[in-house]
């Protein structure tokens, strides 16, 4: 007997110990990152590929999974990437923006490796250098649940991934020349689906199969340069999942809005007569609508799809009305953003209100954008090393903005770089004010937060008597419609150096953007990972001893 209970209490043992030191699975990707010339619009340009393609490689894995990306830098330029979404908990030092990180050179490869932790849902990566978002270089990353956590829906047929967006014929190096003379951008040439153009005419080969009477899952994000985007399928109901990862309640829509950077997912049922039908999406809050088509073939049907090709809704009013549907699915089982204060976030006391104000003038001539009068320029430090070695001083000033900035500041613009000085674990309200024509969507990196409201109007204390506080869906971007504002909360829980930008490239790249800098007061790896060893240094901190690791 006293054998029989050794023996179990050594496998106990044995069976806990694995268990503690096992990891979650990795998932290795070799990038390489080419130009190539392609003509998505019909007109022949320089295109970004990975490994050959355009769009680039799916990352198709699972929460909690170890993502381990390998980028060799094929093109002639410095070169970064950022995961759209991807929370990277206590690990700002691979986020993959100027302010983080110094570029990966011509010629040079760089590994990233961070983890997808308590993340489902949809999500996008793509170029921060240069103006190399406009050539390409972007890709889908889809996050699944781990095989014991039961989805609110059943498992499709198949999944399709659809990334749609505005383009120009002219070349990002072109584009690069206006922005930096002091020129806009101008509209846009055409509107791509998966990196192509389909006119309507039934003469493209079909993008999406289904078989008749089975369910798909199709995963749209808008990863274009400056429009908001309606989708439909014809003759087809949309039952929305999920959005920016997670899931929702499930309405149904005949179209819907999704605007810069965002991602949502869609259930369509193949219920119709077989034949051919059209994916729809179209240009929204522009005087004269691009519209694109992808074709979508039942299999074994038969007939071309109809040429008469659903109407987009009309004006802003409509897709705040559709927003405002949106709704948090408080009782499916998923990982959560911030699972401790996902419920109840409405209780929370408010510690800090930051009111975010968009503007745009002239400097020396030049165009530019700017947050609270102040217009980011990215200084040769990244923000985040500057730092962290301690020499912040002499890169940037920390809240050279004011949380509640006068007309006249926001009217005058300063260029210089712009850093908030957050509190860690602090709940704060952050108001977005638009008061120009056209619609705004920002992104915040490194969390997901609640979008309580979206009003007309200017925002006052007294508005917070409106906000949705026990149901608004927990996301990373956030439209605000003209002579609008918009309020989110979020908890300062991750420590590290996070972006929050403007998606418009254009204002993105000419100043509308700022450094939120979360410091934990304990400096340990309990609450942000240490500089990983091979992560490349330059400016001031380049030739630098490296300081004492977290322990």
């Amino acid at each position: 007997m006293n054998k029989l209970i050794s023996f179990l209490f050594l496998s106990l043992f044995s069976t806990t110990f694995v268990l503690i030191n096992s990891e979650d699975p990795y998932l290795f990707y070799t990038w390489n990152v080419n130009y190539a010339t392609q003509s998505p619009l019909g007109v022949s340009q320089k295109v970004i590929t990975i490994n050959g393609q355009f769009p680039g490689p799916r990352i198709n894995c699972t929460s909690n999974n170890n993502i381990v990306v390998n980028v060799f830098n094929n093109l002639d330029e410095p070169l970064l990437f950022t995961w759209n979404g991807i929370q990277q908990r206590k690990n700002s030092w691979l986020d993959g923006t100027l302010g983080t990180n110094c570029p990966i050179p011509p010629g040079v490869n760089y590994t990233y490796k961070f983890q997808v932790k308590d993340q489902i849902g949809s999500y996008y990566y793509y170029p921060t250098t240069a103006l190399h978002r406009a050539a390409g270089g972007y890709g889908p990353i889809t996050i699944h649940s781990r095989e014991l956590i039961p989805v609110p829906f059943d498992w499709p047929q198949e999944e399709y991934i659809v990334l749609v967006g505005d383009w120009y014929t002219k070349g990002h190096d072109t584009l690069k020349k206006f922005l930096d003379s002091g020129r806009t951008l101008g509209r846009p040439d055409g509107l791509i689906i998966n990196g192509k153009h389909g006119n309507g005419d039934g003469t493209d080969e079909p993008m999406f199969t289904m078989i008749p009477g089975k369910t798909y899952r199709y995963r749209i994000c808008n990863v274009g340069l400056k429009n908001s985007i309606n989708f439909r399928i014809q003759e087809h109901s949309l039952k929305l999942v999920e959005v920016e990862g997670s899931h929702t309640v499930q309405n149904l829509y005949d179209s819907l809005d999704v605007h810069l950077g965002q991602c949502l997912s869609v259930l369509v049922t193949a219920d119709k007569t077989p034949k051919d039908y059209f994916f729809v999406a179209s240009t929204r809050f522009t005087k004269k609508a691009l519209t694109s088509t992808a074709t979508i073939r039942y299999v074994g049907g038969k007939g071309p799809a109809s040429p008469a090709l659903p109407e987009p809704p009309a004006g802003w009013a409509w897709s705040l009305n559709q927003f405002r549907s949106f709704r948090w699915n408080l009782t499916a089982s998923a990982a959560r953003p911030n699972p401790q204060g996902s419920y109840h976030y409405g209780k929370i006391n408010i510690t800090r209100t930051i009111k975010i104000v968009n503007s745009a003038n002239t400097v020396d001539g030049k165009l530019r954008y700017a947050i609270n009068g102040v217009s980011h320029v990215d200084p040769e430090t990244p923000l985040k090393l500057a730092e962290y070695f301690g020499v912040s001083d002499k890169v940037f000033k920390y809240d050279i903005i004011k949380d509640d900035p006068t007309a006249e500041a926001s009217d005058k613009v300063v260029v210089a770089p712009n850093v908030i000085n957050g509190t860690f674990r602090n709940f704060v309200e952050i108001i977005f004010e638009n008061h120009e024509k056209s619609v705004q969507s920002w992104h915040l990196d490194g969390y997901s937060f609640f979008p309580v409201a979206i009003e007309p109007g200017t925002w006052t204390p007294d508005k917070r008597k409106k906000y949705n506080l026990i149901d608004a869906v927990s996301r990373h971007t956030i439209q605000v419609y003209p002579k609008c504002w918009a309020a989110i909360m979020t908890t300062l829980d991750n420590a590290g150096m996070w972006n929050l930008r403007s998606v418009l490239i254009e204002r993105q790249y000419l100043g509308q953007q700022l450094y939120v800098s979360v410091l934990s007061p304990e400096r340990s790896l309990r609450d942000e990972y240490n500089i990983p060893e091979t992560l490349p240094l330059c400016g001031i901190v380049k030739s630098m001893a490296r300081p004492t690791p977290y322990s």
